[in-house]
């Protein structure tokens, strides 16, 4: 990634956005802070970010609405929604929504710049040894790590960070049971309650991209997931 990672921030507070503004910024990104739905769609539409930092109560257009329409446009840029409502209900939407991950008001400077940063060193995590390689799955799936797609008789689908990262451990443990705090914590990086719930959405969500093609996520009861290639 050249240059300063730009991070598109919306968010309606202020006194927050510009401290959480000034302290990205210190930490070497440089960041567009909007204020209300509707602008921030269309600086997205604009500008190329890498990464957004979505609130969700926001004015004019909310964040689960301005997630749905940057995911009509980029499927693969990292979302993390940033807000102070914490019911699990909620969590559990924005996720189904195409975001990444999400933290909960108050939270520190610290814990948001380590999220950005392991988000935004996806291509080290994801990258396979050689690079160029495309993996023929099976004769109906191959698996582009590099650009991060599942092509499905010859149709391509995009995957979001997460989930490629979700795909990409179980592909190269295929075959074998992968126990559910192992997937935790080598996506996550931790096996909290609110992550395996994650986990949940994030495995339907990969799922639905395989549909009935020879590949499949099996559930192993009480240990984990299979990944099998017929």
């Amino acid at each position: 990634m050249k240059g300063r990672p730009k991070i598109l921030y919306v968010e309606d507070d202020l006194t927050l956005a510009f401290v959480t503004r000034d302290n990205l910024t210190m930490k070497g990104y440089n960041i567009d802070a909007i204020d209300n739905g509707n602008d921030a769609l269309q600086w997205f539409r604009k500008y190329r970010y890498d990464l957004c930092i979505l609130d969700i109560m926001l004015p004019k257009m909310d964040g689960f609405t301005l997630a749905e329409k940057i995911r009509e446009h980029d499927l693969q840029i990292p979302i993390i929604f940033v807000t102070a409502r914490s019911a699990k209900e909620d969590k559990i939407h924005g996720l189904k929504l195409g975001g990444d991950d999400y933290l909960t008001k108050p939270f520190s400077i610290e814990e948001l710049v380590l999220k950005i940063e392991v988000f935004l060193k996806r291509r080290a995590v994801l990258l396979p040894d050689d690079p160029t390689s495309y993996k023929e799955i099976n004769k109906r799936v191959g698996w582009d790590p590099v650009n991060l797609i599942l092509t499905i008789d010859n149709q391509n689908h995009a995957l979001t960070h997460r989930e490629a990262e979700l795909f990409s451990f179980l592909y190269k443990n295929r075959e074998k049971v992968v126990k559910r705090e192992d997937l935790l914590i080598g996506v996550w990086g931790h096996d909290h309650f609110f992550s395996s719930r994650s986990l949940d959405v994030f495995i339907s969500r990969v799922r639905k991209h395989l549909g009935d093609c020879g590949v499949t996520i099996e559930n192993v009861y009480n240990v984990g997931y299979r990944l099998k290639v017929y």
